[in-house]
């Protein structure tokens, strides 16, 4: 899995695309999404958590992150809780993706800074529209 693609220069032509790294376990549901992504971003991919904090700590933060929240090593909801402690990576914006659709889950994916929450199984032009929305794409 790679990291991401190096930040766009601030002199290159505009409608240049956004990066976005996403964060997921499940190896085939890593693949399909990143198929569904990179049509309209460019995209880098992390197995777990921990693999992801490397990932962003390494380079310049991407224009958003798309995290599952149960993963060995580092769960999402842990990542994302990091990331808003980071002064480089707070204002990431983040969207968790999760099988875990209780209320209280749902609050607790907010209320630890994430933009948006979709459930698991989700229709695939929920999470465009979702991405599409918080990277302001038509």
């Amino acid at each position: 899995m790679a990291g991401l693609p190096p930040p766009p220069s601030k002199t290159a032509p505009t409608g240049l695309r956004p990066r976005i790294l996403v964060v997921e376990d499940d190896e085939d549901l890593l693949r399909m999404m990143y198929r569904m992504l990179s049509t309209i971003a460019d995209v880098a991919m992390a197995a777990d958590g921990e693999h992801a904090l490397k990932i962003l700590q390494s380079g310049p933060p991407p224009d958003l992150v798309i995290t599952d929240w149960m993963m060995p090593r580092k769960d999402g909801l842990t990542l994302v809780k990091e990331m808003k402690q980071d002064d480089r990576l707070k204002a990431t914006p983040v969207v968790i993706l999760t099988a875990k659709s209780a209320p209280r889950d749902v609050i607790a994916g907010i209320n630890s800074g994430a933009r948006h929450y979709l459930t698991k199984p989700f229709k695939p032009d929920d999470l465009i529209s979702k991405v599409k929305k918080v990277l302001r794409l038509p």
